[in-house]
């Protein structure tokens, strides 16, 4: 860590804390940086307020177009679990996006860690959607976010779904703290207070501009690292549940995980300079960008994929097939992998009339067959997994 330039920002301090290495048992001392509160009435350029208000026009656009669907859900599924993938992997945790889609099927025992910790992932979204607009973005609400986030991994341990017990670094794991990148707030009175202010700021009623304030509270959120992991992933979360929170999108359909994905070292690089020098501006103007990318090309992604069902629907019915085949094709957009229980429960058909859907659609060349050595059949759309991919 960049301890002389850190022990200068005007934004925050370095605090002194110390401890003993298990591994080696020698006494430690070292610093963390504690930020300070969020302003009021942070001073942002004309152009960082321009690119604000430009992304949220793009979020408009996007939110109207989804909110237009006939079953809009069915569009919301596979974007979840692509912001899933992507947010994962920003964290170190890899897995295809076939795995991820598959892993909906599978049970936990056949799953790779990977697949386990990226379903998590997508399991905390969906209950995080559904309560959005019934309770405040608090620490009680996100730790039990973060405990689903973390179940059953690495980072299930006595404190998950609580503020962090225990001083963290963020760098080469297993290295000397002096390695570390960036080493967040201790536990304990100053954590808790600052995850208060934080609290209170975001669900404070302020001028910011929305994607401005999610900007600033997804720095802040990162910088404190309230919990003991999972902080990545739960901030990124929290500026979607922002979004929904004050109106301005009904559904999860905004992915930002895969530009950050990509720019992996400039969005670490960023959230690190705003503490250093504590100009909000360039990294405003960076998750703005990502904002109005990620919502523009949903947006087309979306368009391609009720064009690929359409054609899909007209196949079928040129092809003289009927009745739940049609529904099939209408629905499997938003099901590139997919069993036959769920083709049952979707369409609401019995079990053999599902089956004989899917293996209309198998003939038809439209899903195949990919169950490998698991007991439950499980099928794949091509087409529509090749649309939902994320360049």
């Amino acid at each position: 860590m960049d301890v002389d330039a850190l022990g200068k920002s005007p934004i925050g301090k370095l605090v002194p804390i110390g401890g003993l290495d298990p591994r080696t048992s020698r006494e430690w001392k070292y610093w963390a940086y504690l930020p300070d509160n969020l302003p009021e009435h942070p001073a942002l350029s004309a152009k960082a307020l321009n690119a604000s208000a430009k992304a949220a026009m793009s979020v408009a656009r996007l939110d109207e177009a989804v909110s237009q669907l006939p079953r809009p859900e069915i569009i919301v599924r596979p974007i979840v679990r692509r912001e899933a993938a992507s947010t994962s992997a920003l964290e170190g945790t890899y897995a295809s996006f076939d795995e991820v889609l598959e892993a909906d099927f599978l049970e936990d025992r056949e799953m790779s860690s990977e697949q386990r910790e990226i379903r998590n992932y997508t399991i905390a979204t969906e209950a995080a959607v559904k309560q959005v607009h019934a309770r405040p973005i608090s620490r009680t609400f996100l730790g039990e976010l973060q405990r689903t986030i973390v179940r059953g991994t690495r980072g299930d341990t006595p404190d998950a779904g609580d503020l962090r017990p225990h001083q963290v670094a963020i760098g080469p794991h297993n290295s000397p703290i002096e390695e570390s990148r960036f080493v967040p707030c201790p536990p304990g009175d100053q954590l808790e207070a600052g995850v208060l202010a934080w609290q209170e700021w975001v669900e404070g009623d302020n001028d910011v501009l929305i994607i401005a304030k999610m900007a600033l509270a997804h720095y802040q959120f990162e910088t404190l690292h309230p919990f003991g992991d999972g902080n990545g992933r739960l901030g990124r979360l929290v500026a979607l549940l922002q979004l929904m929170r004050v109106g301005e999108l009904k559904y999860p359909v905004l992915s930002i995980a895969p530009w950050f994905e990509s720019r992996r070292q400039q969005y670490q690089d960023g959230l690190l300079a705003v503490s250093i020098t504590g100009d909000f501006n360039p990294w405003v103007l960076f998750f703005a960008e990502a904002v109005d990318r990620q919502a523009r090309e949903g947006l087309e992604r979306i368009q391609r994929l009720l064009a690929l069902r359409d054609d899909m629907v007209t196949d079928v019915r040129e092809s003289g097939l009927r009745g739940s085949s049609v529904e099939l094709a209408e629905l499997i957009i938003g099901y590139p992998v997919i069993d036959v229980p769920t083709v049952k429960a979707l369409i609401g058909i019995s079990f053999e009339a599902a089956n004989q859907a899917v293996a209309r659609l198998v003939d038809k060349g439209l899903l195949r067959e990919i169950t490998g050595r698991r007991q439950n059949r499980l099928f794949v759309c091509p087409a529509v997994l090749e649309a939902t991919r994320w360049n």
